[in-house]
């Protein structure tokens, strides 16, 4: 396994399941966890279940708030009760610190003392070539070194036209939270509570590729509580967004497969990230049980996830220019009537689309 992050650890934990002895390369010296908030919708649920740490993430997650959609000044366009969020997609949408995530997936990996016998963590390793290895699993990330080497004609990450700054409140959260994505004019702001009180929120706008912004600037006048957010928040994360521009033709090249950021890395738009890459461990167990010829279980992966991944990936895209993107003013004025007229339940059901995958 090349990476150690969210989708290495769980494709390692998938694996180890399904018999293989795993070794975890990872170029950062140490198996730290990095990043900010997360949202898991119900198939990333689905696919922690599976690989046992769906019960830890509830624990620490949170799973009861309700949500929608707003404009810049407030004004409700779509809201979403949690109940009818977790009845339309079959469990409720988890908002939990990547950390805690990656924590959890280490500890069910490891068995919380220390890496077992059949799962050893190497950190500190820069991957120069693919290793000598049954089966090698690409899990490094937008930038995967694995995809170079063996795809070596595959497009180059692009950049999606969005700088994003993210960040955790310092201290819980005690006053009122409406959680909601609000709009403005190619610009959108998230709020999601975590289950340990704090919450995690982001910003994005259009930008070029390397603009440097202070994130008050840009959302400091925004509705209620946004403004104090920013002011609860000593550390915050800026990031181009990049996302694969062209999707590739296999996951699999002979005892090679990549999965999450390295085979499909998308848009944040639709939350499905995290998720995708899951999916795909869950599916690389499955599909790859020891013992079975590689080959063919990695056919049948590639099969399986490829679709599925690639379909997601360019729902995102297009989500991201009918929301955040969107700048024309008149555009943006008939997106916020065409919100506010879907019924509810009508919104949630496009959501359950891409929430809606059972292992």
């Amino acid at each position: 396994m090349v990476g150690g992050g969210i989708g290495g650890l769980a494709a390692a934990l998938a694996l180890r399941r399904a018999g293989w002895a795993v070794t975890v390369l990872e170029r950062a010296a140490r198996f730290e966890p990095l990043g900010a908030g997360l949202t898991l919708q119900g198939n990333a649920m689905r696919g922690l279940d599976a690989l046992g740490a769906g019960d830890a993430v509830r624990a620490l997650g949170r799973v009861d708030a309700p949500g929608g959609t707003r404009t810049a000044g407030g004004r409700w366009l779509s809201r979403i009760e949690a109940a009818d969020l977790e009845a339309g997609l079959g469990t409720g949408a988890v908002g939990i610190h990547r950390a805690d995530l990656h924590r959890i997936l280490l500890d069910e990996l490891t068995g919380g003392g220390g890496p077992s016998p059949a799962a050893r963590l190497v950190g500190g390793t820069t991957v120069t070539a693919v290793p000598d290895a049954d089966l090698v699993v690409g899990a490094d990330g937008i930038d995967s070194t694995i995809r170079r080497l063996r795809w070596p004609t595959a497009a180059a990450p692009a950049y999606q036209g969005t700088t994003a700054w993210r960040g955790v409140t310092d201290e819980r959260w005690t006053g009122p939270l409406p959680v909601s994505i609000s709009w403005g004019r190619g610009a959108e702001f998230g709020i999601v509570p975590l289950g340990d009180g704090r919450v995690y929120w982001y910003g994005a706008i259009n930008a070029p590729a390397g603009t440097l912004g202070d994130v008050h600037r840009h959302f400091g006048s925004w509705h209620d509580p946004i403004p104090a957010l920013l002011a609860a928040t000593a550390t915050v994360l800026q990031h181009d967004l990049r996302y694969l521009p062209e999707p590739l033709r296999t996951y699999a090249d002979g005892n090679v497969a990549l999965l999450g950021d390295a085979a499909h890395a998308m848009t944040p738009n639709l939350g499905q990230g995290a998720a995708q890459a899951i999916e795909d461990a869950v599916l690389l167990g499955v599909c790859c049980p020891a013992g079975r010829g590689i080959a063919e279980g990695l056919r049948e992966y590639d099969a399986r996830r490829r679709p599925r991944s690639q379909a997601v990936a360019k729902a995102s895209y297009r989500v991201g220019r009918f929301g955040q993107q969107l700048s024309n003013p008149v555009l943006v004025g008939a997106r916020n009537m065409t919100m506010r007229l879907i019924p509810p339940r009508v919104a949630l059901r496009s959501m359950a689309r891409y929430a809606d995958w059972t292992p």
